[in-house]
C-alpha cells in the first residue's frame, strides 16, 4: 500500500515543504512506500528552497482517481495464436480459467479464447457433428497433441484442412469409402488392420496412425515409404487418438477478434460501467501499441486501491487533488479553517492555529522524539517563513518563532538571510503572466452554495504592478466566466510594507459589500492586511453574507 503524502492544488511554498517534511518524517519512523507529491508546479522561489537544501521536488500528481491499472492483473497468462488448442485448453483447466487472452509473437493482442467456444469444437452439436472431423491443423502438431511418434514420411509443419477417418469398417464397406473423399488429405486412424492399412496406401492417404502402441509389418512399412505415405504409430486407443487430433487445431482460428478492452490509464468508474454492459468474461488491457500488458475480470473491481493519502496544509476536497475523494484520506495536518471534511472512519486530523504547517510537521518530529535532519530543517524554515513572511503575517504564534529558531540551529542557517534571499527570488508580476499570477497560489471557496477564488502572491514592492494591473483583471474576469463563480479575487501583498491591493472580478451586489478605500474600480487597498487565512478570507465570508438575500 502506497501512501502518499501531499498538499493542495496550486501549491505554495508551505504546502510543498510540509510534504516532503512529514513524509520524510513517516520513514524515518519505519513505514515503507511513502512518497512526497505535489498537486500543481513549483514556482522560482520554491524551487530555490529545495535547490538550497539539496532536496528533489516532490512528484507531480493532477489526478488521484481510481485507474485500470490500479486493479488489473499485470501477470497475464495468455497464449500464442499459432499455439494448438491443446495446449490452451491445459492452461485452462490447469488454472481454472473461464478463457485466455491470445497474443502474437510481440504480445499484441488478437483477440480472446473462450473455453465455451474450445468445448464447442470439441463436442460440437449432434447437427454439426459430421464437420467434426475436419481439422485446420498441421500434421506435425496433430502428432505432438497425441504424443505420437514418426514411423515413416516426414511431418509438416504448415496447417491445412486435415479429414480425420477411423478404419473401423469391413475390407469391403472401407474400400468406397476412402474413394469417397479422395480429394481430401486424409489421416486414417487403424489398429492392427494390414488390409484396412493397405487399401490406404493404394489410395495413397495423407498419413496412417496405428493406435495402440500395436506392431507394424515391415511389409506395411515399405509400401508406405514408396507410395509417400507418412505412418505414425499412436500410444493411446483409436478413440483416445481421434479426439486428442482435434485439439491441435491452432488457436488463432478459434478467437473472438471483436473483443472489449481497456487502456491501463482509463478510469476505473469508466471501465466498471462499460464491463457491467459487456458480457465478456475477461478485458485484456493493452498498451498504445496493442500489446497487453495487463487483465481485468468483473471481480478485480472488488479490489482495494492500493494507495491512501495524508493531506497537507489544507482539509477541503475543493482544494485537494483531483480524485482525492476516491482514496482513502488517513491523515490530515493543517492550519486553516475547517471546511466541512468528513471521514468514514476515524483518521490523525491534527488541526494547528499556528502559522505554517511546516510548523506542525516539526512539532510532530518533536514529539514522535526524531532528530529532524539538517535538509530537511532547513526546507520546513522555508515553509514557516514564507507562510508567516518571516513571522510578521498575523498569523505568526509564539510556537512559530520557537519551531523557527529550533529549525535554524539544526540547519545552520539564518532566518533572516533566508527570508531575504526567498522574497528576493522571482517577482510573480514580473515572471508570471497575468494567468498564472492568478492561478499560481489560488484557493477555491465555497458559502452559502456560492462558490469563489481567492489567489494571493507576495511582492517586495508594488512597482510592477501598474504595468499589469489591467491584464491582471481581465484574467481574473476569465476565471470566474469559465468557472461560473460569484467572484474571483487576487490579493497582492507587499510584505516590505505590510499592506495589500485586493483586485476582484464579480457580482456588483457582492462588489458593493466591499468597504476599504477603494483605490479604482475593482481594485481596494488593504492596509495592514498580509494573510489571505486570518484576514482576508473572514472578511470577503462577511461580505456574502452581507449580500441581499436575493443575491445569495
Amino acid at each position: 500500500m502506497q501512501t502518499i503524502v501531499i498538499g493542495h492544488r496550486n501549491p505554495d511554498m508551505d504546502s510543498i515543504c510540509s510534504a516532503v517534511g512529514y513524509a520524510e518524517l513517516k520513514r524515518l519512523s519505519g513505514q515503507t512506500d511513502v512518497i512526497a507529491a505535489r498537486a500543481g508546479n513549483t514556482n522560482e522561489r520554491i524551487d530555490f528552497v529545495l535547490e538550497q537544501f539539496g532536496v528533489e521536488s516532490p512528484v507531480l500528481i493532477n489526478d488521484l482517481s481510481p485507474r485500470v491499472s490500479d486493479v488489473m492483473q499485470p501477470k497475464v497468462i495468455s497464449v500464442r495464436g499459432d499455439s494448438p488448442v491443446y495446449d490452451a485448453l491445459q492452461l485452462i483447466d490447469k488454472k481454472r480459467l473461464r478463457g485466455l487472452p491470445v497474443v502474437d509473437e510481440n504480445n499484441r493482442c488478437l483477440g480472446l479464447l473462450s473455453a465455451f467456444k474450445v468445448s464447442h469444437h470439441l463436442f460440437p452439436p449432434r447437427e454439426e457433428a459430421s464437420a467434426a472431423r475436419i481439422v485446420f491443423a498441421s500434421l506435425a502438431d496433430i502428432v505432438t497433441t497425441f504424443g505420437g511418434s514418426l514411423v515413416t514420411g516426414s511431418l509438416s509443419g504448415q496447417p491445412e484442412e486435415q479429414l480425420l477417418m477411423v478404419g473401423a469398417m469391413a475390407q469391403g464397406s472401407f474400400g468406397p469409402r476412402l474413394q469417397h473423399y479422395r480429394d481430401r488429405k486424409i489421416i486414417l486412424f487403424v489398429g492392427d488392420r494390414p488390409h484396412i492399412q493397405r487399401l490406404a496406401i493404394e489410395a495413397r492417404v495423407h498419413a496412417i496412425v496405428v493406435t495402440g502402441e500395436l506392431p507394424i509389418d515391415e511389409e506395411i512399412r515399405a509400401a508406405a515409404r514408396a507410395a509417400g505415405v507418412t505412418m505414425i504409430a499412436s500410444p493411446h486407443d483409436t478413440a483416445t487418438s481421434v479426439l486428442l487430433s482435434r485439439g491441435a487445431v491452432r488457436v488463432g482460428r478459434m478467437i473472438e477478434t471483436d473483443f472489449p478492452s481497456f487502456n491501463p490509464d482509463t478510469l476505473l468508474e469508466e471501465a466498471r460501467q462499460l464491463a457491467s454492459q459487456s458480457a465478456a468474461f475477461v478485458f485484456p488491457v493493452l498498451a498504445e501499441d496493442g500489446v497487453l500488458v495487463g487483465i481485468l475480470s468483473k471481480s478485480d473491481f472488488l479490489r482495494e486501491i492500493p494507495r491512501q493519502l495524508i493531506l497537507v496544509d489544507h482539509n477541503e476536497l475543493a482544494q485537494a487533488v483531483r480524485g482525492a475523494e476516491k482514496v482513502p484520506i488517513i491523515e490530515v495536518l493543517d492550519h486553516h479553517r475547517l471546511g466541512g471534511f468528513a471521514s468514514d472512519t476515524p483518521i490523525l486530523f491534527w488541526n494547528n492555529p499556528v502559522g505554517s504547517t511546516s510548523t506542525i510537521v516539526a512539532l510532530c518530529y518533536q514529539q514522535l522524539g526524531i532528530p529532524i535532519p539538517p535538509q530537511i530543517a532547513g526546507l520546513l524554515m522555508g515553509g514557516l517563513i514564507a507562510d508567516t513572511l518571516n513571522l510578521t503575517s498575523p498569523t505568526a504564534t509564539p510556537v512559530d518563532c520557537d519551531v523557527l529558531n529550533r529549525l535554524a540551529k539544526i540547519a545552520d542557517v539564518n532566518p533572516d538571510e533566508l527570508a531575504a534571499r526567498i522574497f528576493s527570488v522571482g517577482s510573480p508580476l514580473r515572471t508570471m503572466t497575468p494567468e498564472q499570477a492568478i492561478s499560481a497560489d489560488c484557493k477555491p471557496y465555497q458559502q452559502d452554495g456560492k462558490r469563489f477564488t481567492v489567489a494571493q502572491i507576495e511582492e517586495l514592492t508594488f512597482a510592477h504592478f501598474p504595468e499589469k494591473r489591467d491584464a491582471l483583471l481581465r484574467a481574473l474576469a476569465e476565471q470566474r466566466r469559465q468557472d461560473g463563480l460569484l467572484f474571483a479575487a487576487l490579493l497582492v501583498t507587499d510584505i516590505n510594507d505590510q499592506t495589500s491591493l485586493l483586485l476582484i472580478q464579480g457580482e456588483d451586489r457582492f462588489l458593493a459589500t466591499v468597504d476599504y478605500p477603494q483605490r479604482e474600480p475593482n481594485i481596494w487597498e488593504l492596509a495592514g492586511v498580509v494573510s489571505r487565512k486570518k484576514q482576508l478570507l473572514p472578511y470577503l465570508l462577511q461580505c456574502v453574507e452581507k449580500m441581499p438575500a436575493s443575491a445569495r
